[in-house]
């Protein structure tokens, strides 16, 4: 009995140092595990503030793109006026010589947004409109027809084309043309750069414009106030070019009858200028984009 008691009392030391090695061993895994757990909750954190560092830089990169955008539109809006600078000259009148006697050097030379046929002055003065016309229209023909040969029809490049094209036809009174054209622009313009885009934004003002001329004002109102919704999200509520919109949209709604928005409208855009520009700054009225937009 006492043998086998002593058996008993090994029997249970031994297995009483092997719980303990066992606890020992939970305890260790238990403090790994804890240290993993707070691991992860930093590895967490960090991967949250990259992911709010990605998409800081993403709207910033974005932005960007959206500038430098305009600016290579701007760049080729300049490069075709100057390209037609010199049809320009050659068109201009030479001043007889009492003219170069009296003024020394001529400005009628000088390049500079032709107007529509009906606001000129003088006869002459509608023959050299007219001369312009038929001089941009085949250049801004083959320049497109260029451009969708190299990049295919659907490129940021042809809607620009497109557009400048539009404003000429417009210009000369083709409303039907320059709204198929400007249409045509559109499409590809949110196909190609979002619909949020200021290119497409500019250029459903440019159509509003041409409706407004045409007596459409209901047609061009929800073009111009989606212009506006563009801007405001891409520029800002407090842009000068939303003051612009809102500039344009109050002009449509002065012509359907609707003053209390135009009134809304036109504080707004005032409250704009005042801020950004200062109270002393006159302002143009604003009612087309630039051709190149």
């Amino acid at each position: 009995m006492i043998k086998k008691s002593l058996d008993l009392l090994e029997l249970g030391l031994s297995e009483a140092q092997v719980m303990m090695a066992l606890s020992s061993h939970l305890s260790a895994v238990e403090s790994e595990k804890q240290k993993l757990r707070a691991q992860v909750r930093r590895l967490c954190q960090e991967n949250q503030w990259l992911r709010d560092e990605l998409a800081g830089t993403q709207q910033k990169l974005q932005k960007s793109e959206q500038s430098v955008a305009q600016l290579e539109e701007e760049k080729k809006h300049l490069e075709f006026m100057n390209q037609l600078k010199k049809y320009d000259d050659d068109l201009s009148p030479a001043p007889d010589s009492s003219q170069q006697c009296g003024r020394g050097s001529s400005s009628a030379g000088r390049l500079r947004d032709p107007g529509p046929p009906q606001d000129a002055s003088q006869p002459g003065d509608s023959v050299r409109l007219a001369g312009r016309y038929e001089v941009a229209v085949p250049l801004c023909k083959q320049a497109l027809e260029d451009l969708e040969k190299t990049s295919g029809h659907d490129h940021p490049d042809v809607a620009t084309m497109l557009n400048i094209l539009a404003l000429v036809y417009r210009d000369q009174n083709k409303y039907k043309e320059a709204a198929n054209l400007l249409n045509d622009a559109l499409a590809i313009r949110e196909k190609t750069l979002g619909r949020d885009h200021p290119a497409v934004a500019a250029t459903l003002n440019n159509l509003a414009v041409l409706y407004g001329k045409r007596g459409k004002y209901k047609e061009a109102e929800p073009l111009c106030k989606r212009a506006l919704e563009i801007r405001e999200k891409v520029l800002g509520k407090d842009h000068p070019d939303v003051a612009k919109q809102l500039n344009n949209l109050a002009l449509l709604c002065q012509n359907q009858g609707k003053y209390e928005e135009v009134e809304l409208y036109y504080m707004r855009a005032l409250d704009i200028y005042q801020s950004k520009l200062g109270p002393g700054r006159p302002q143009r009225g604003q009612n087309q984009e630039q051709p190149g937009q």
